[in-house]
């Protein structure tokens, strides 16, 4: 049995679904946590209960796991506080993505064959361009906190033989999109005709958008080739580069409009450039990511058309 955690979350969701086309016998955990939109979440895991995933509502930090893991074998772990928000505190940020990764790990330990931390690419900081060697420098409580937990896991290997990885995954966008990311609140008040909040000078940050199918499809290559993954830190993403404003003007023209740009003071905590180095992925997992921005644009306002524009939804 596999276990995936935040599985009703967004690439939580697309992972489910496609182990169960794999074949695989899937459990979820999720804390549907008030970070986002309650409803979108539980749109997601009605979806995965009709693939006959069944998603526990715990809290990785308090609630008894032993029930939920006695029969697990595989753990895909992506639950945590995500993102750069100055309205989540320091706490939530430290149980969320550490205290939580800490318990999960006391829970499972003694069972699993393999154990699949989903990193970030926030972890090296400003200009993520190399390679998983390049010396660490985050630049977000968010990143610090997800490193802290990539190191804990990783600890547990060097000391006690623990069969675990690390994937840093680099800009994921996509259909389920959290509400509040760049392109899901772009297509959002595009539709619905309002101001796109836009942060000073993040029109030339450069980022690895990444569509969440082929950062799924790394996850099953890892799954697939585990005896090679134990042990190591990969990155996933895909090698191409764009701005947010190439972004934003590939959904101008998706949608036929364009987008009523309001500018906002420059967050503090962001990612000026990353670019996602993959030879060791490439050459672990022959991973090769296919999906171009404009493509992966084009099947996430598709969606959000169908599934979320003028529904009480977001």
């Amino acid at each position: 049995m596999i276990l995936v955690t935040g599985a009703a979350g967004f690439i939580g969701s697309h992972l489910c679904e496609r182990l169960v086309k794999e074949g695989k016998e899937v459990v979820g955990i999720d804390c549907f946590s008030p970070y986002y939109s309650f409803k979108l979440k539980e749109l997601n895991a009605k979806t995965l209960e009709t693939k006959g995933v069944k998603i526990f509502n715990l809290d990785l930090t308090k609630d008894e796991l032993d029930n939920v893991v006695k029969d697990v074998e595989v753990v895909f772990h992506l639950a945590a506080q995500p993102g750069i928000s100055s309205k989540v505190s320091f706490e939530d940020y430290l149980n969320n993505n550490f205290v939580a990764t800490q318990k999960l790990l006391e829970a499972v330990r003694e069972k699993v064959k393999l154990f699949v931390y989903i990193s970030t690419s926030s972890v090296y900081g400003k200009n993520a361009i190399g390679s998983e060697d390049s010396e660490v420098k985050p630049t977000s409580i968010y990143g610090v906190t997800k490193l802290a937990a990539e190191q804990l896991i990783m600890a547990n290997y060097r000391d006690k033989n623990f069969p675990a990885c690390s994937l840093r995954i680099f800009s994921v966008y996509g259909p389920r999109e959290r509400p509040e990311k760049l392109y899901m609140k772009l297509i959002k008040t595009m539709f619905d005709d309002k101001a796109f909040p836009l942060y000073d000078q993040s029109q030339y940050h450069l980022r690895s958008y990444t569509y969440v199918g082929d950062i799924v499809e790394g996850f099953i290559q890892v799954l697939k080739n585990k005896d090679k993954c134990i042990g190591e830190i990969i990155n996933l993403g895909i090698e191409e580069s764009n701005s947010t404003g190439e972004g934003i003007k590939i959904v101008e023209e998706i949608i036929g409009k364009k987008a009523k740009l309001e500018i906002k003071p420059s967050r503090q905590g962001d990612q000026l450039k990353t670019k996602a180095n993959i030879e060791k992925a490439k050459n672990l997992l022959r991973y090769t990511p296919q999906t171009t921005l404009k493509q992966g644009l084009k099947k996430t306002v598709k969606w959000y058309e169908e599934n979320i524009h003028e529904k009480i939804i977001y």
